[in-house]
C-alpha cells in the first residue's frame, strides 16, 4: 500500500514515515500543499496524510483541489484541535480527522480502517498455489509457514498481488 504524508513539520514527516515504513508501507513525503497535491494528483495513492497549517497551499485548499480530480481516502493530521475545524473536514470531504499529538497506534488503527474501506474490489486474502497473503494482516505463509519479509519485500509483493494477471514495467514497479 502506498501512502502520501503532507507535512511540513519536519520531526512529525520523519517519524511518521519512518513508523509506516516499519509497518511495510511505501510512503512519501510532500512539505508543502502545493508539492502534496501535485504528487497526490499524478501519483497513485491509497491513502493520504494531510495537515491543514501548510505552506503554498493550505490542507483544505488541496483537498478540494484533489476532490475535483480523485477520491483518494484523506486522513486530515493537525494540531487543530477546535470541534469546527474537525467539522469542516469532514464536510470538506476526508474521510478522518486526528488531533496531534497523536498515538502512533490509533494512527495506525484509522489508517487500516480507511484502506480497507478503500479496497472494497481488492480481496483481504490472497492464495496462490502455497503462497498466501493475508492484506489486512500484512502476513504472509508458504506451504502453511509464515514468511518474514522487509518492508520493501512486502511492498513489492503488494503490489504484484494488486495487479494479479497484469503486465507492470520496471518503471511502474520503481515508482510504486
Amino acid at each position: 500500500m502506498r501512502i502520501l504524508i503532507v507535512e511540513d513539520e519536519p520531526k512529525t514527516a520523519a517519524y511518521v514515515r519512518r513508523g509506516l515504513t516499519e509497518q511495510s508501507y511505501a510512503v512519501d513525503v510532500a512539505h508543502d500543499g502545493i508539492e502534496g497535491l501535485h504528487l497526490a494528483t499524478s501519483g497513485d495513492y491509497d491513502l493520504v496524510l494531510l495537515d491543514v497549517m501548510l505552506p503554498g497551499a493550505d490542507g483544505w485548499s488541496v483537498l478540494r483541489a484533489l476532490r475535483r480530480e480523485r477520491q483518494t481516502p484523506v486522513l486530515f493530521l493537525s494540531a487543530r484541535d477546535a470541534v469546527s475545524d474537525r467539522v469542516k473536514g469532514l464536510e470538506l470531504g476526508a474521510d478522518d480527522y486526528l488531533v496531534k499529538p497523536f498515538a502512533f497506534s490509533e494512527l495506525l488503527a484509522r489508517i487500516r480502517t480507511l484502506l480497507r474501506r478503500g479496497s472494497a474490489q481488492v480481496p483481504q486474502r490472497v492464495v496462490v498455489a502455497d503462497l498466501e497473503v493475508d492484506l489486512l494482516r500484512r502476513r504472509v505463509t508458504r506451504g502453511g509457514e509464515r514468511i518474514d519479509l522487509t518492508a520493501r519485500e512486502y511492498a513489492l509483493l503488494d503490489y504484484f498481488v494488486h495487479h494479479l494477471g497484469e503486465v507492470v514495467s520496471r518503471t511502474l514497479i520503481a515508482e510504486h
